[in-house]
């Protein structure tokens, strides 16, 4: 849908993947008109079907890529932007240690380009969809932002460093705000059902593939590591529902942060992966099929974070517990079999 009206619009990149879509329905709900943005290279057109029966709207939609800078010139032309929220990149740790220069070109490109396009423009606020790896395996937990960023084994930990280093050099000399939100591990999926986590292909991870093979759809989970210097052997991380980490976004274009911010979006609180196993057991009421295999390269032994940040500077924190995560997910999976 192609329109340019006077209301002043979220353009959302990446809007109809798994984050963007939760974060597309949060922003409708407090009333902002979106644009979406995606090249629908890890995501489903019929997305946005879903999101206007979500939410009652007609969603202005484009399909392109953040690397083709003409596309962007013409959205920008097109529409009256008034905030951004770049949620579109590659996201798998894994895969970007097989294809490193894809992971530069799409996320750090992508992100100069859309940069670019902006000087040209009257934006007030430029929200970035980054990530714990920044801090690498950090030497103290919780993580907070402060914490330096450290040695990130991936590709794809070293494209969001880069990311942030470039916004907050641009961020000293641009007429807008700019907010670094870093993620934790989202998880769950919208308490209808009716969007959630729909990776093309193998899941890259662990929550999709336990509901997967919890479905039969696959044949056994494997865990990636059991001899971790952790409790239970297994790597541990801080899940967050993605309708918590998408409330985030919504709360970060209305508060005033000065320049350049960065926070972090997590509940404080790691889980191993054999603990969101038995989560996940104890909702679905089912013993997983599981066995545990070598580590997988990339991968972090432990990682979680201190919130307490995003709630001082957005009045924001994490509601959603495991469970409610474990449950949205499954209900979510159970939906894609009817």
């Amino acid at each position: 849908m192609h329109y340019s009206g006077n209301m002043k619009k979220v353009l959302l990149t990446g809007g109809l993947g798994y984050i963007g879509s939760h974060v597309a329905v949060e922003l409708i709900k407090q009333g902002h008109d979106i644009v979406i943005i995606d090249d629908l290279s890890n995501s489903e057109y019929t997305v946005l079907g879903r999101l206007s029966e979500l939410t009652g709207t007609e969603i202005y939609f484009e399909l392109g890529d953040v690397r083709d800078i003409d596309f962007l010139k013409g959205v920008f032309q097109r529409y009256e932007i008034e905030n951004v929220i770049h949620l579109a990149a590659k996201k798998a740790v894994g895969e970007s240690v097989n294809k490193p220069l894809h992971y530069y070109d799409i996320n750090v490109s992508g992100l100069i380009n859309l940069l670019k396009v902006l000087e040209d423009h009257q934006a007030k606020k430029f929200v970035f969809s980054s990530s714990c790896t920044v801090y690498g395996q950090p030497e103290f937990l919780p993580v907070t932002e402060s914490t330096p960023f450290g040695d990130t084994p991936s590709p794809y930990g070293k494209t969001k460093q880069m990311c942030e280093q470039i916004l907050g050099s641009v961020a000293k000399v641009a007429r807008y705000e700019v907010v670094s939100l870093r993620y934790f591990n989202p998880v769950g999926a919208h308490h209808s059902s009716k969007i959630g986590e729909l990776p093309k292909g193998v899941p890259n991870n662990l929550v999709p593939f336990i509901t997967q093979t919890g479905a039969g759809l696959r044949d056994q989970l494997k865990v990636f590591g059991g001899d971790y210097d952790t409790p239970d052997g297994t790597a541990i991380r801080d899940y967050i529902h993605v309708v918590d980490l998408a409330s985030a976004h919504v709360k970060a274009l209305k508060v005033d942060l000065g320049p350049y911010t960065a926070l972090n979006l997590g509940t404080g609180r790691g889980y191993s992966v054999l603990e969101v196993i038995k989560a996940f057991e104890e909702v679905a009421d089912m013993k997983l099929n599981y066995s545990i295999v070598d580590r997988r390269v990339g991968d972090l032994p432990e990682i979680y974070g201190d919130p307490s940040m995003a709630y001082k500077k957005l009045r924001w924190k994490a509601e959603l517990g495991l469970t409610d995560m474990m449950r949205d997910a499954w209900k979510w999976q159970q939906g894609l079999a009817k």
